[in-house]
């Protein structure tokens, strides 16, 4: 893991500037892992590029994905947590900006300006879940891929990073419908693939 001293300007713009000295940002690597079950909360972490998922051993022994985040922090609830009930792990080459949790919790009952910054926060990460529950409503795998390129990709652009597999548990399907899906959105002229992303061709 290489340090990385410097703060994402979109994480500078919601803390104060006291806490900025406290953060410490640093590259992880695939298969590392932030946190593990059982473990007392210390850090808030902060995805800044790259993609981490928060899982849980099923019942049959495969893992449940709580949450998938590409930017923006990853297990918000441990804030008022005890200890962690899930494991974060690294999918992908990821930024990633550790927040102590003790002062974080300081700032937010002592800053009512920082406090409303995060309940803003908050409530955009509800309505990306919103989106996320939508779109796993849709039947069909194209229409799933086509929200997620809307709602979610950048001009129509969304990369995948972590790889196609990834994204077919993201979008609540197997890896050969998602497969299948991408073939015929690509021959019908509606998406392309281009440097590791997805791209919405415009009609």
């Amino acid at each position: 893991m290489n340090a990385d001293p410097s703060l994402p300007a979109s994480l500078a713009a919601l803390l104060p500037a006291a806490l900025h000295a406290l953060c410490h940002t640093r590259r992880h690597a695939r298969g590392e892992r932030l946190f593990a079950t059982g473990a007392r909360p210390t850090h808030m972490f902060y995805v800044a590029e790259g993609e981490v998922v928060l899982e849980r051993p099923g019942p049959q022994g495969a893992s449940t994905v709580l949450q998938r985040a590409r930017r923006g922090f990853v297990g918000e609830a441990s804030l008022q947590s005890t200890r962690y009930h899930c494991d974060a792990q690294v999918l992908a080459d990821t930024l990633v900006t550790r927040v102590p949790v003790a002062a974080l919790r300081q700032a937010l009952a002592s800053d009512p300006a920082f406090a409303m910054r995060w309940v803003a926060m908050l409530n955009a990460e509800l309505r990306r879940l919103r989106l996320q529950c939508e779109r796993l409503s849709l039947n069909r795998v194209q229409d799933r891929v086509l929200h997620l390129l809307d709602t979610e990709g950048e001009l129509g652009r969304y990369p995948v990073r972590a790889g196609l597999k990834s994204l077919a548990g993201e979008l609540g399907v197997t890896h050969e419908a998602l497969y299948r899906a991408l073939a015929a959105l690509e021959h019908s002229g509606r998406l392309a693939r281009e440097d590791g992303a997805l791209v919405l061709v415009a009609p």
